[in-house]
């Protein structure tokens, strides 16, 4: 049989397919449908249009599909559009909220903003910055950090490397029950210490109830990239009569540093964020302190949470509060780009 005779057949045999351009030109009829439907039965929330848009989308995919390539081709389509669909679902509020963010922070942040405290600034007059707010998260942050991040890579070590037993299983199911637990409850725990020894406010009590919401998320992040580590290379490490601490040392943790720092990031990011225990520990303070270990501070969240409580419908408390805001989302971001940089350098080359 010749060439030209096989593609022939070939050709006879492969069913019909949609053209590429067809996903596209569904996605459009369903938006067009979509808002119609909304416009004729007097929906007013764009959230609406978009719910009726996808679930007609997907219609619409299965539908087309089935009388062109078959039902068994249809529902894979079907498949395929529901995942992108929940992806839009999942992305539009998240550029919704950078997008209302950043709109509304960029009108009174400026250098003066970060570089400058209320002091006696009044929240609803103009003026004054965030810059008490950012040094005070800075050192509580920071001093978190150093406290929760080395217990806890302890911690996953252990568990991996080590834990059996009864010890093992108490201090796996201590962290599981730590990673639900509230940060009021956190805010509390540090709060009744503090009123056993008659302390003050400060910086550093946010900082320990902070690092007790840190550690959980840091043992389980850690703990789970130690377990991605093969075996052979800890076999092989062994076998070269290294001992076990060094070989945890030289070849568990650097294999998996870009997976530990990125845990880590993200246990600051979820800290960074706390109002309640630095509302019942830290208390504020609109004067700039530098010394997180004595005297009342404040942060961020808590800084963000005043303007927009305490405003009493001024237009300057909200801008102060929507440009903290941005702030808090540029702190963190930079802080994952950093994190990144250095899991990158940090990571075993794979080059031969």
């Amino acid at each position: 049989m010749s060439t030209a005779a096989v593609a022939k057949r070939a050709s006879t045999l492969r069913g019909a397919t949609l053209p590429k351009w067809s996903s596209y030109a569904i996605v459009a009829g369903a938006i067009v449908l979509g808002v119609a439907i909304g416009l004729v039965g007097g929906l007013d929330s764009k959230v609406q249009w978009g719910l009726i848009a996808g679930l007609l989308y997907v219609l619409g995919t299965y539908v087309i599909a089935a009388r062109v390539e078959g039902r068994r081709q249809a529902k894979d389509r079907v498949a395929t559009s529901l995942v992108w669909v929940s992806f839009v679902i999942a992305v539009v509020p998240l550029v919704s909220l950078i997008w209302v963010t950043v709109s509304r922070g960029v009108k009174v942040l400026d250098p003066y903003f970060l570089s400058h405290s209320m002091g006696v600034v009044a929240n609803a007059d103009t003026g004054g910055g965030a810059y008490a707010a950012i040094i005070g998260s800075l050192e509580q942050v920071g001093l978190a950090t150093l406290i929760g991040a080395p217990i806890g890579i302890l911690t996953a070590v252990y568990l991996v490397e080590y834990g059996r037993g009864r010890l093992a299983k108490a201090v796996t199911f201590f962290v599981d029950v730590m990673t639900g637990i509230p940060s009021i409850v956190a805010g509390l725990f540090i709060l009744s210490l503090m009123l056993i020894f008659d302390m003050q406010p400060f910086g550093f009590a946010g900082s320990l109830a902070l690092a007790i919401l840190m550690m959980p998320v840091v043992v389980r992040s850690t703990e789970e990239m130690l377990k991605l580590v093969p075996n052979e290379l800890r076999e092989a490490s062994l076998a070269l009569g290294v001992p076990k601490w060094r070989t945890i040392l030289k070849v568990v943790l650097p294999t998996s540093i870009g997976g530990i720092t990125t845990g880590v990031m993200l246990a600051i990011a979820r800290i960074a964020g706390e109002t309640a225990p630095v509302l019942l520990l830290v208390f504020g303070n609109p004067f700039i302190n530098n010394n997180p270990f004595e005297g009342a501070q404040s942060s961020l969240p808590l800084f963000i949470y005043q303007q927009y409580a305490d405003s009493a419908g001024a237009n300057a408390a909200y801008d102060r509060a929507w440009a903290a805001s941005l702030t808090l989302i540029a702190f963190v971001m930079i802080l994952n780009l950093v994190a990144r940089g250095i899991a990158r350098w940090k990571a075993p080359k794979t080059g031969r």
